[in-house]
């Protein structure tokens, strides 16, 4: 072949020289040493067209071009006559990806990885993008702290130019965290320091929670805990200088150190107070939980701004700020504030706006709602609103906007979003117990009934002693100021035999009706009035007392209800409580013209009380009474009982108080229960709330009179887990004062819900 005219380019980025060629006008463009890549591709990115002069500028150009496509490593441009010929060398398609040695990982995540660099199975293979592929799997594993794994790459070549990548993956060991040492600390010892990190050396249960491992989110939330540590201890100037994380050279073993500045400790001179003051001063001095004398302390300083905030807020200062600024005298000690309130603009709120609520109705969010359209803006009834909204249950999340009206000052609308989750389930369980044994479950319910917010469940439960089956309907706002009903249909049948009380076995029918008022935010009164027949079945072993009821009354009897009680809820949570008081008492009275007369009264009473950042101390208290009216007795069935896990653990279930001529158990009409828990965060776990170690004390007594002689007590030591498979409760409980007659149970557990 003749040429006329030569250029050949070595790279994308090189220029022609002036005197390469003459410009002349390109007849005809011809593809020269193409296999996949089609003539039309290069045309597109070719920036010069047939009629088109080619000139040096014009050719560098298109030379840059097509290199810039990554399709080629080779570009050439030869000219025959006024034929432009261009001539490429493509780079190689990777046809495959495989990894060997990868066992942290499974294949498709390491692939999903790769592809987020641009390295997948069909691309074109570029060196450049194979280092970085290498890197983002080198840090896949460094995320689980595999610092020494190696990786080997393969790039064999194939037939019509493609190429086969092998990842060859030497993960190597976890890199552990094996010293956390702090520098600059003189006030606060090192151990209690490390305490409070997240991050922790080797321990017992490091295996399960990987705090041994470096994490520098998890480091960047300890320096967090660390300075809050400080500033709540009164360290006003404290500061961390430094960090240093450092690697073995074998990468087995990792370093931290913390350089820190402690300062010298702050106490409060003075509080003052300035700006435009809406409410008056000493209404917000009350407000203060940091005063003159005491320790500065940054959480109780931040707290006091914001209930003053929120005071604000009740007002309608919707976007009140509370800014506190400090004046130091470090010759003393001692720091003095000046909070500047801004009240900003009152305003109400114009429109409350709810969305996310596919199935549920406006209606049912919004009459849990206390902020009321056209009222003013307050803190707190928002607030209130999202907390009642959120304990429907109906929602995985609750989100509460304030906005403000554009163009409009004095105006603000609230934006309530939700995100609806599953409100019907069809469930099946299996759980243990050592008072139950092996207990079949299943329940058909749905608590959301077609966005209404009525709820109605089929339940069956099937245990070694009690086997329930019920169905029940709720509507919690039957009237619009919230008095809600129910309706009950249950059979529920006791088979005493396998407890250390004397044998019987009952089987009741019943239907019912409820009612709950709501009196407050915190307490709720409910009535209730249920009609029960109830079979009993005496076996050659039971008790004398029994007989003597059969055969005055008969082995049948109907019984007509009467029901009340009173609750109030004042925890700061259902799951995990911390703080607050729950209560509640009830009483069930049986009147004519049923053929039993009795009375069956309780009260409990819980107050949970923080100890320190993660400790709770449970003080729980119950009293129960009852007896029989009109000369009946008190149903046998009907009597208290105590010992197991929930009463007086360490002793056997139902194993505590009278027994009767062959030395069963047969309860008692009076009962009176203490307990204290002191919960604590598992070793290794304590930032992990769904499991809780806790040491108690428990003491209670049933009998026929209020004998505190005839108290049992125990101490032990039990664990709390909400596991995948439902709640788990072990305990291990020890009797302080038990008899030789006593039924002693030191090991007692359960595991699943019962539905």
């Amino acid at each position: 072949m003749k040429l006329s005219r030569l250029l050949l380019l070595l790279s994308g980025f090189s220029s022609l020289s002036a005197a390469a060629f003459e410009p002349f006008v390109v007849k005809d463009i011809r593809v020269e040493g193409i296999q996949r890549t089609e003539a039309g591709t290069i045309f597109s990115y070719l920036p010069v067209r047939v009629g088109d002069t080619l000139t040096d500028q014009k050719a560098s150009a298109a030379v840059r071009s097509l290199f810039a496509t990554g399709f080629f490593k080779d570009v050439r441009l030869e000219v025959e006559g006024d034929v432009l010929v261009v001539v490429v060398e493509e780079r190689p398609a990777i046809d495959q990806i495989t990894f060997s040695g990868q066992k942290e990982f499974s294949k498709d995540v390491l692939k999903s990885a790769l592809k987020e660099v641009g390295l997948s199975e069909g691309r074109i293979l570029d060196r450049a993008l194979l280092q970085r592929a290498e890197q983002e799997l080198k840090t896949q594993y460094l995320s689980r702290g595999k610092y020494a794994a190696q990786v080997i790459t393969t790039v064999t070549p194939l037939e019509r130019n493609r190429v086969a990548i092998q990842f060859n993956i030497v993960e190597g060991g976890v890199a552990k965290i094996q010293q956390i040492n702090f520098v600059g600390n003189q006030a606060v010892k090192e151990k209690a320091l490390r305490d409070l990190f997240v991050l922790r050396t080797p321990g017992v249960l490091t295996w399960y929670s990987k705090n041994d491992q470096y994490s520098r989110q998890k480091l960047e939330a300890d320096l967090e805990t660390l300075r809050s540590f400080y500033l709540n201890e009164g360290f006003l100037e404290f500061t961390i200088d430094s960090t240093q994380v450092s690697i073995s050279p074998d990468k087995k073993d990792i370093f931290l150190t913390i350089n820190i500045t402690e300062g010298r400790k702050y106490k409060v001179s003075e509080i003052r107070f300035a700006g435009n003051l809406i409410v008056p001063e000493n209404e917000l001095r009350k407000l203060l939980k940091l005063k003159p004398g005491d320790q500065f302390s940054r959480e109780r300083l931040t707290e006091s701004t914001k209930l003053m905030a929120d005071r604000l807020g009740d007002d309608g200062y919707a976007f009140a700020n509370i800014n506190p600024v400090p004046e130091t005298n470090r010759e003393t000690g001692e720091v003095a504030f000046t909070l500047y309130v801004d009240p900003g603009r009152r305003v109400y709120v114009r429109r409350i706006n709810i969305s996310g609520n596919a199935t549920t109705r406006d209606e049912v969010i919004r009459r849990e709602l206390r902020q009321m359209e056209g009222g003013w803006y307050s803190a707190v009834l928002l607030q209130r609103s999202k907390q009642r909204v959120d304990k429907l249950g109906f929602f995985s999340e609750v989100m509460v906007d304030t906005v403000a009206v554009a163009g409009v000052p004095d105006q603000v609308d609230v934006n309530v979003n939700v995100v609806e989750r599953p409100t019907g389930n069809l469930l099946f369980g299996v759980g243990y117990s050592t008072a139950e044994g092996v207990i079949f479950s299943g329940s058909v319910s749905q608590n959301n009934l077609f966005g209404t917010g009525n709820a109605m469940s089929l339940q069956l439960n099937t245990g070694k002693v009690n086997t329930v089956y019920a169905i029940s309907f709720t509507r919690p706002y039957f009237t619009d100021d919230g008095v809600g009903l129910g309706v009950d249909l249950y059979r529920r049948e006791v088979d005493a035999s396998s407890l250390s009380i004397s044998t019987y076995a009952t089987d009741t029918y019943g239907a019912g009706l409820r009612l709950s008022v709501p009196i407050n935010e915190t307490d709720t009164i409910n009535y209730g009035v249920a009609a029960e027949r109830t079979d009993i079945e005496l076996f050659a072993d039971s008790s004398q007392r029994y007989r003597d009821f059969v055969a005055e009354f008969g082995p049948d009897n109907t019984a007509l209800l009467l029901t009340a009680g009173w609750s109030r809820d004042k925890r700061d949570s259902v799951i995990y409580t911390r703080r607050g008081t729950f209560q509640k008492a009830s009483l069930e009275v049986a009147v004519p013209p049923g053929e039993l007369h009795y009375y069956r009264g309780q009260y409990e009473m819980q107050w949970f009380l923080p100890v320190g950042r993660e400790n709770v101390l449970q003080l729980t208290g119950r009293v129960g009474y009852a007896d029989g009216y009109t000369d009946k007795p008190l149903p046998f069935y009907k009597n208290f009982y105590l010992g197991g896990v929930g009463t007086v653990r360490g002793y056997d279930v139902a194993s505590i108080g009278p027994e009767d001529e062959s030395g069963d158990n047969i309860g008692g009409s009076r009962m009176a229960l203490a307990s204290a828990e002191f919960f604590f965060p598992f070793p290794g776990l304590e930032k992990d709330r769904s499991v809780r170690l806790s040491a108690f004390v428990d003491a209670g007594l049933v009998g026929e009179t209020y004998d505190f002689g005839e108290m049992r007590a125990s101490a032990g030591v039990a664990l709390s887990w909400f596991s995948p498979m439902g709640p788990l409760k072990i305990s291990l409980g020890f009797p302080l004062n038990a008899t030789d007659e006593d039924e002693k149970q030191p090991f007692q557990f359960s595991i699943g819900t019962v539905f």
